[in-house]
């Protein structure tokens, strides 16, 4: 269903368009890539790139982040194609302060501790949320599956109104399963 017709006229100004795709890898652990790029429809002044003419991305940047089944960081890699600022991709090497860290309850809290502000880039701190949520999507139908098998309710469960614990989705679905 596309979104009402605009109330007024408007002028496009800027796009962000996130890309996260998941990837099984013949090792058995899972790769997560995520890309951001952020485009103006008009020319941006800019020291450092001697401006940035319309259309042509102020951000281009991307993550792999290589997880285990268990949702855990193994590995971590952050490129920067396009900054506003030479210094930026110099902090791409701080990400691997991620490995070894769970996707699960406390995620958000452990990227802001490591990479929050100054310790990180607030573009690639971005991308973790949606590409945290691929990996969920990626490894959905084997976590179904196995909880449902354990008769556990899954982690996502009253994560939104149609999951809700005593809904019927989750009646019908988990029947058995031990609520927590």
């Amino acid at each position: 269903m596309p979104l009402p017709d605009p109330t007024s006229d408007r002028t496009l100004l800027h796009t962000r368009t996130i890309v996260c795709e998941g990837y099984e890898r013949e090792d058995g652990l899972v790769d997560i890539d995520g890309w951001l790029t952020d485009v103006k429809t008009y020319d941006v002044p800019n020291q450092d790139r001697n401006g940035i003419p319309a259309g042509v991305p102020v951000h281009g940047m991307g993550l792999r982040m290589t997880i285990d089944r268990g949702l855990v960081i193994r590995d971590i890699v952050a490129v920067q194609d396009y900054t506003p600022f030479a210094l930026c991709p110099v902090i791409t090497p701080a990400f691997k302060q991620l490995v070894g860290v769970s996707l699960g309850k406390g995620f958000n809290r452990a990227v802001r501790e490591r990479m929050g502000g100054i310790k990180g880039c607030v573009h690639l701190v971005d991308l973790l949320g949606p590409m945290a949520t691929v990996a969920y999507q990626t490894l959905d139908e084997p976590l179904y599956r196995a909880a449902q098998a354990a008769k556990m309710q899954p982690h996502f469960i009253n994560a939104c109104h149609a999951w809700r614990e005593d809904g019927v989705l989750a009646m019908t679905e988990f029947p058995k399963a031990e609520r927590m």
